[in-house]
């Protein structure tokens, strides 16, 4: 029997730290108060770039290094690279062809950049494994999640400018001849939100031909506990679909974009609070690679061991959402 497990993860984040009461301040002398928001989403700290020598790119080579060396891996031993960014820092040539320069990868491997907004990250581990599963000839992939979040972060809207931070995860899928790894996924995509969260704000070949380009994500109030069914959806469908209930998980790896869903699920599924990892109160809100770093976050703390199940879950601006089973 064929797998395609994690072989191990690593995380890279910029040195700069910012806490909520710069944010605070901010908003303040704007006349408004965004303390329960914070609360609410779960902040403490974030980190974030404060200069011009860092972007999504230098981020997802670093993590890819680290994640390299961890398993002891050269650029021989890579069959493809995935790299998942909402940010990219070009897009032709690829954000993956950079890294296969930056790790002096083999020429016998393919490279892809992947968006799925937030779910990126996600949904690039869940096809790369089914594609891996079908191919006679990539043994390992590099997945990359990377995204410079605050680049266009808007200073007049705190969903943005006050949630988010900067952060890259990269991991290597490896086929192994044994019933580990890869399980399932499920998906729920409805375009109800699609016009609610933008950038471009007016679409690429409008903000391209006008004299000023809007920097910023252009986010619209909506109520976004109104998908929250949709999580409880695919949670349900891939658990069914394998016998499971959530007691059986493990570790749950959700989004890390507001804390109240995650206590939302907690509760749907009576999930405790040892079986959830958490990490936005450190980093942020990092995007594509939020999920994954909550995995790396279980690992160092010893709540992963072999056999254990793992339920990744994340939503995508749109929305999409997402859930990949794995077994340790």
């Amino acid at each position: 029997m064929v797998g395609i497990k994690i072989r191990d993860v690593a995380v890279y984040h910029p040195e700069k730290v910012v806490d909520n009461e710069f944010y605070l301040n901010h908003f303040k002398e704007k006349g408004r108060d965004i303390g329960h928001f914070l609360e609410v989403m779960g902040r403490d700290k974030r980190y974030v770039i404060d200069n011009d020598s860092e972007s999504t790119l230098t981020m997802g080579i670093e993590a890819a290094r680290q994640v390299m060396d961890k398993c002891g891996l050269t650029g021989e031993d890579i069959d493809m690279i995935v790299f998942s960014t909402q940010v990219p820092e070009t897009t032709f040539p690829t954000n993956a062809i950079y890294v296969h320069r930056a790790l002096n990868v083999k020429n016998e491997c393919s490279c892809q950049d992947s968006n799925a907004s937030c779910a990126g990250m996600t949904l690039a581990v869940d096809n790369t494994s089914r594609y891996m599963l079908s191919s006679k000839n990539v043994k390992r992939a590099l997945i990359v999640g990377s995204d410079y979040n605050t680049l266009l972060a808007n200073p007049d809207q705190e969903i943005t400018y006050a949630n988010y931070g900067d952060a890259a995860c990269a991991l290597i899928l490896e086929k192994v001849e044994d019933e580990v790894g890869f399980i399932d996924s499920a998906y729920y995509s409805d375009p109800v939100h699609s016009d609610f969260i933008r950038y471009p704000q007016n679409g690429l070949a409008a903000e391209t031909k006008s004299d000023s380009f809007n920097k910023y994500i252009d986010w619209h109030q909506f109520d976004a506990s109104e998908s929250i069914g949709a999580c409880y959806h695919v949670i349900d469908k891939v658990l069914h679909d394998n016998g499971l209930t959530a007691s059986d998980i493990s570790v749950f790896c959700m989004s890390q974009f507001a804390l109240v869903n995650i206590q939302k699920v907690q509760e749907r599924f009576d999930i405790p609070n040892e079986k959830i990892s958490y990490v936005g109160d450190v980093y942020g809100y990092t995007g594509t690679s939020s999920p994954f770093i909550a995995y790396s976050e279980a690992l160092d703390q010893g709540k992963i061991n072999p056999g254990d199940y793992i339920l990744f879950c994340t939503v995508g601006a749109g929305y999409q959402w997402s859930a990949v089973l794995f077994k340790a």
